[in-house]
């Protein structure tokens, strides 16, 4: 039997049950409709949903041979769930942050009956080393496993007070109004990437006997040469000896052993309770962040209409991607996939508007997950996707 308190928490979420995954036919603005030789044949998206104290929009892109972005918003009556889970390396380590944080994470909240940093922080490190597991389990037969990791951000809403937690180079930025009714950006996550000086400082701090720990190879600032995250979940090479990787795959062997980890899944955490001021929030992956800046994005929220905004932003992206090239978006949009990588990265985009007359009401919101998986369905089957058995995933 829960506890009173546990009882409490499971409400927040009850029921999860209602499967939806994004519709391809969802996007596309007039235009597109009216000229179906400008639809992006990669892009997914979902306009425009309902969540605890507002409403969401969903966008994501392909670049990679197969998506190794995950995603997820998961609604409940009184509390929603953002993830995203950019991968490197292959998609398995997404997938898995995909099935199983949230899970946890609901898990840890029925038992205590809140939530708080302590219970996401164990969540993340029990995905953590559930992901190590399998690739203990598997590495036999498939040993790239162990070099297969990924990014992770995760934002809570419950009960007023937003948590976010992130480890690698995925951001949250919160859209607030300031003097004069200007929107202003704030970021809420710490870029975990060696191009940012003090995360080589902290690098080279936590191992000074280490001359290696992070090194610049083709202009780029990796750890160890390799990696550019200095957190992640997965990556096994880089954190445990027993997963190294011999000579027969040189991009992920290194030249002397492993003596301790030299990466970590430790998220760092941002707690704020909701301000009136505070109108909307953008989770994306780093591939968004890196053509447009963060006042540049809550910009293209604030000035346009809330259906298909993500569809809006990941666009604006992919035009400055284009014009990088000197080409137009209209010619980029036929590059097909893992070719397309050198333009741009797979990206994902969650808009979630707040609405803050809805929070602490009880208000009609279906119980819904939107989840990624494009590279597993395609954009041919996509829409067939629609309720999928609740049974595979209960959580109450």
């Amino acid at each position: 039997m829960f506890s009173w308190l546990g009882r409490i928490a499971s409400a927040c979420w009850r029921p999860v049950s209602r499967y939806v995954r994004m519709n391809k036919d969802d996007c596309g603005g007039d235009d597109e409709k009216a000229d179906p030789t400008l639809q992006d044949s990669l892009l997914w998206c979902k306009d425009l949903e309902k969540h605890s104290c507002g409403e969401f929009s969903f966008a994501v892109v392909q670049a990679n041979e197969v998506l190794e972005d995950q995603s997820q918003v998961e609604t409940g009556r009184h509390a929603t769930f953002v993830g995203v889970y950019d991968g490197h390396g292959g998609p398995d380590a997404s997938r898995f942050i995909c099935d199983h944080l949230f899970l946890h994470l609901m898990r840890l909240a029925r038992e205590r009956g809140s939530m708080s940093e302590d219970l996401i922080r164990s969540a993340f490190s029990a995905t953590e080393e559930g992901f190590l597991t399998l690739v203990r389990r598997t590495c036999g037969i498939k040993p790239l496993i162990a070099a297969t990791g990924s990014c992770c951000l995760v934002g809570v809403i419950w009960q007023g007070t937003l948590y976010v937690a992130n480890v690698g180079d995925s951001r949250a930025v919160v859209g607030s109004l300031g003097r004069s009714n200007k929107i202003v950006a704030e970021q809420l996550t710490r870029d975990h990437n060696a191009s940012m000086e003090e995360v080589r400082q902290e690098l080279r701090s936590l191992h000074p006997d280490d001359s290696h720990i992070v090194v610049m190879k083709h202009g780029v600032w990796r750890i160890k040469g390799i990696i550019q995250v200095s957190r992640s979940i997965g990556d096994a090479y880089l954190k445990r000896p027993e997963f190294s990787l011999d000579p027969s795959f040189p991009r992920f062997h290194l030249a002397e052993p492993l003596r301790r980890p030299v990466l970590t899944a430790e998220p760092t955490l941002c707690l704020r309770t909701l301000r009136p001021s505070d109108k909307f929030l953008i989770f994306a992956s780093d591939g968004l962040w890196e053509h447009l800046s963060n006042q540049e994005a809550v910009e293209i929220v604030h000035n346009n209409p809330r259906a298909g905004i993500a569809r809006r932003l990941l666009k604006a992206a992919l035009n400055e991607a284009a014009r990088k090239r000197e080409m137009r978006y209209a010619d980029l949009k036929k590059v097909e996939k893992g070719i397309r990588r050198f333009f741009h990265d797979d990206i994902t985009v969650v808009v979630i508007f707040l609405d803050h007359e809805m929070l602490g009401q009880k208000v009609s919101v279906p119980e819904l997950s939107v989840r990624g998986f494009l590279d597993t369905v395609g954009p041919s089957n996509f829409n067939i996707l629609q309720g999928i058995d609740a049974n595979a995933r209960s959580i109450i």
